[in-house]
């Protein structure tokens, strides 16, 4: 199959304080994408706007990684948040980032969710249908970025909003094409060698090879590279490199 271009997306301001998870400013010169903390799972006000003047300074998109009102625990732990509370706390991350974005000269391009609303959107109607209220609120062209076949880009397709298939080159998938979840064994691939080569494989043949050892279809018009994980920088140059020159054209899809 022809390739398709791709984009290289990572999150970004991970970080509160004094505290900081990512490589920001490395990790700017590789991906054509930013996925921003907003402040709910990580991130606040001066890290927000560094990372934007750093992502607009180098033609970078911006994304609005919004999440649950999780600190404490990454956005990475189950919550129940009524449909109304989660729309309005959407649209707020989103507007806080578009301030940022705004000043340095950029916009917020995207809408991408976090770590456990990420997974509960895939199959939960209501939270995804609330999300994509938030998104409607803070700008009706938002493209929301996330898992192919996902309740989220149903409701967002049904909004009018444009999609954006994403794909992981370390995370596991399982056969019906959802990812493994992280409190399972193998669920985060560790090996760099095998990360490139699953990355190349999605962006130029539209496959990877799921936890159990079959083949799954992956549609991807975006590869997420982790930034919180040993090595995320090298690892990135490494992907970026090796879908160049296997003549994958990688391009920002905002």
């Amino acid at each position: 199959m022809t390739p398709v271009p791709i984009d290289l997306n990572a999150d970004l301001g991970e970080g509160f304080g004094r505290w900081t998870l990512t490589d920001d400013e490395q990790l700017l010169s590789v991906v054509t994408s930013a996925n921003v903390a907003c402040g709910f799972h990580a991130g606040d006000a001066v890290t927000m706007r560094r990372v934007c003047e750093l992502a607009a300074a180098r033609g970078v998109r911006i994304g609005a990684q919004v999440s649950y009102r999780d600190l404490a625990g990454f956005g990475r732990r189950a919550m129940d948040v009524p449909a109304a509370e989660l729309a309005a706390e959407v649209a707020y991350q989103i507007g806080a980032l578009e301030v940022f974005a705004r000043a340095a000269g950029s916009r917020v391009s995207y809408v991408k969710p976090h770590g456990a609303l990420y997974n509960r959107v895939v199959r939960d109607a209501e939270q995804a249908a609330a999300v994509v209220d938030g998104v409607l609120l803070a700008d009706r062209t938002l493209p929301v970025l996330g898992l192919p076949g996902s309740r989220l880009h149903e409701a967002a397709a049904a909004a009018g909003l444009p999609v954006v298939a994403e794909a992981f080159g370390d995370r596991a998938y399982r056969a019906d094409g959802s990812l493994l979840p992280r409190g399972q064994e193998g669920a985060v691939v560790t090996d760099p060698d095998a990360v490139v080569e699953r990355a190349v494989s999605m962006a130029r043949f539209g496959v990877v090879t799921a936890h159990c050892g079959s083949s799954v279809a992956v549609r991807a018009r975006s590869l997420c590279l982790h930034g919180d994980t040993p090595g995320a920088v090298g690892l990135a140059r490494r992907v970026r490199e090796r879908l160049e020159a296997s003549g994958v054209r990688v391009e920002a899809f905002a």
